[in-house]
């Protein structure tokens, strides 16, 4: 049975794909990041999920050290209605040093792929969920790893990149997916109940409203 290495958030996405992997019959190692994100519930969900596989470790960084997002410096705030351009929320360099971790990892492992759960369709604008960008990282896995270099190369695969949210919330309902344990929200509080107003929370509303489901996600109460 293949071993694969899992990104997982804690979010509606990473669990879909954590599911797809599991569904392909992988043994499954999940990876998770405390980079200095606003709140800790993502992780809590994550760790939930992680349930499922057959190890779950946390990195721990501070990225919020170098600034430049709203979702590591509270003193820039969280955009909510969509707009032009690159929004606030971006991390410069998330994915590349997530994926990173989990490119080391994987060769520890001797694991044969990493699944990510980046999308391009119905997202935020991130220049680091585009095809060009994990075709481009998959280049450079290749060249910078033993496995790379021997011909056994470790896969990238991000399932979701081409799909809407609600061609991901249909997905993950075929795989038997419960959304309403994962947190996508930026500003979730302490028990992961959501915000319903940031632009995860709108992307996410959308996608179960055009699936013709029923949100499970839970909001506070305001």
């Amino acid at each position: 049975m293949a071993k694969c290495v899992v990104l997982l958030s804690g979010g509606m996405d990473s669990a879909t794909v954590l599911g797809i992997a599991l569904s392909a019959g992988h043994e499954c190692y999940a990876l998770s990041f405390d980079y200095g994100q606003r709140h800790s519930a993502e992780l809590d969900a994550a760790r939930r999920l992680a349930a499922a596989t057959l190890e779950h470790r946390v990195i721990r960084m501070d990225m919020g050290q170098l600034g430049g997002s709203a979702l590591t410096d509270s003193r820039i705030s969280l955009p909510e209605n969509g707009g032009e351009g690159i929004p606030a929320t971006y991390v410069p360099a998330r994915n590349t040093v997530f994926l990173s971790y989990g490119l080391a990892w994987a060769e520890v492992l001797e694991a044969d792929a990493i699944y990510v759960g980046i999308n391009a369709i119905d997202y935020s604008g991130y220049p680091d969920c585009r095809p060009e960008y994990v075709a481009a990282f998959q280049a450079m896995a290749d060249l910078a790893t033993k496995r790379g270099v021997e011909g056994q190369p470790i896969e990238i695969r991000a399932p979701l990149i081409d799909m809407s949210k609600q061609e991901i919330i249909e997905v993950g309902l075929q795989l038997g997916l419960d959304y309403g344990g994962t947190v996508s929200c930026y500003q979730a509080d302490a028990s992961g109940a959501a915000c319903g107003h940031c632009d995860a929370c709108r992307l996410r509303k959308g996608g179960f409203e055009a699936a013709g489901v029923a949100d499970p996600t839970r909001y506070r109460v305001e």
